[in-house]
């Protein structure tokens, strides 16, 4: 037993993931273990198959993998291409970059897209190179819908356009694993070969499920693929899926988990889920600007709605600055990843929250900066605060779009 004085009520999670579980969920996970090779489970598996459909917008199968997100991204690029294909990824930040390591490790050529992780993923520069590849040579384009170490979210659709435009056969991948359920994404509609998520962002559920929904495009692919594989084989987890089984050991009590989860979206409803984190993400960074910190996405354009990265002034630790707000408030922040460590913090504004939350978790930054004599002007709370207030006074305020 610690030393240390407990912490009266919830710790603030304000990470971007993993998220804050709701209580429904932690019950349906505290269960018993089932025989998995038995009819109790073969139906729970059957129900959750068909139901993980709906968030991906999907009538197409979504194979679900005892794994994190990382495993998604490996089994869409293994059963889909063959070493030495050409692939197209653009550097919207450090997940970016940890896919394109991957897809390094695994023998693919990734063509790697630099920029300075301040704007998602710009269709005009997938333009320029995919007109430039003539012979069709790139075989995938790899997108992160929302970037998590750098508060962006790339327009997946407008890619999709660009692909559609200039008649380009290459697969279409997407990580979604902290857009899934948070923000509009639609599998079918914009013909995406492979969205790829994992169980603990949007979906609310601890980490240890990864998601592959893939299209007819991707599993004719996958029966041409060159790489070896086991474990995330497509073919041996829809064979057995089609039965209600897994061909390994599944997560149970994690399904039990997501099929909760899965209830609980469907009764907020989907369009008001997105619109709940649109307007958390725009009072968040409201009240950045009032404090008169800069947002490390420069544009509008390709603002997150789950997660605000926040630069601090030279000068100032950002890592400091979140052990100070931890030591005092009981609020985690995220740390900044990769070429921006120590220089952000990151608010994360998604999953099972609500205004109240936010402007808990905002209170606490607001306070954190006073303490750690970080410059900064007054206000940034009462900035959300009036922000929130006036959404509420429209009568469909859960529906709107942040402005």
């Amino acid at each position: 037993m610690s030393n240390k004085p407990r912490s009266p009520g919830r710790h603030f999670l304000q990470i971007p993931g993993p998220t804050p579980i709701p209580d429904p969920v932690l019950r349906a996970i505290d269960q018993p273990v089932i025989d998995h090779r038995g009819p109790a489970f073969q139906k729970l598996s059957k129900r959750v198959l068909e139901k993980v459909k709906a968030p991906f917008k999907t009538k197409n199968p979504v194979i679900i993998f005892p794994s994190s997100g990382t495993g998604g991204w490996e089994a869409a690029l293994v059963n889909t291409l063959s070493p030495g294909d050409k692939v197209l990824m653009f550097e919207t930040g450090q997940f970016a970059s940890l896919w394109n390591t991957m897809a390094k490790s695994l023998g693919l050529k990734p063509e790697f897209i630099e920029s300075d992780w301040r704007i998602g993923a710009d269709p005009a520069q997938i333009k320029e190179r995919l007109k430039a590849d003539k012979n069709h040579e790139i075989k995938a384009v790899c997108v992160v819908h929302n970037e998590t170490a750098s508060g962006t979210t790339s327009p997946l659709q407008e890619i999709r356009q660009v692909l559609d435009e200039l008649k380009h056969p290459a697969l279409y991948f997407v990580d979604a694993v902290s857009s899934l359920a948070s923000i509009d994404l639609r599998h079918d509609e914009w013909g995406i070969d492979v969205t790829i998520a994992g169980s603990q962002k949007g979906l609310m559920l601890p980490a240890g499920l990864g998601f592959n929904a893939i299209s007819q495009k991707a599993l004719e692919a996958s029966k041409k693929s060159g790489f070896a594989k086991s474990y995330w084989s497509w073919a041996d987890m829809l064979a057995n899926n089609a039965n209600g089984f897994f061909p390994y050991t599944p997560a149970t009590n994690l399904l039990y988990g997501l099929d909760v989860a899965l209830d609980l979206l469907e009764q907020e409803g989907y369009d008001r889920v997105f619109a709940r984190h649109r307007r958390h993400g725009e009072a968040t960074r409201r009240a950045v600007v009032a404090w008169g910190l800069e947002v490390l996405c420069k544009d509008p354009k390709y603002y997150s709605p789950v997660v605000t990265s926040v630069l601090l002034p030279p000068g100032h630790d950002a890592d400091a600055f979140r052990a100070i707000a931890l030591e005092n408030f009981d609020i985690s922040l995220g740390t900044g990843l990769g070429r921006v460590a120590g220089k952000v913090f990151r608010i994360g504004h998604l999953a099972d929250t609500n205004d109240l939350t936010i402007l808990g978790a905002l209170s606490g930054v607001e306070m954190s900066l006073e303490l750690a004599g970080i410059p900064h002007k007054k206000g940034g709370v009462q900035a959300a605060i009036n922000y929130l207030a006036e959404q509420a006074k429209n009568p469909s305020h859960k529906l709107a779009a942040a402005e």
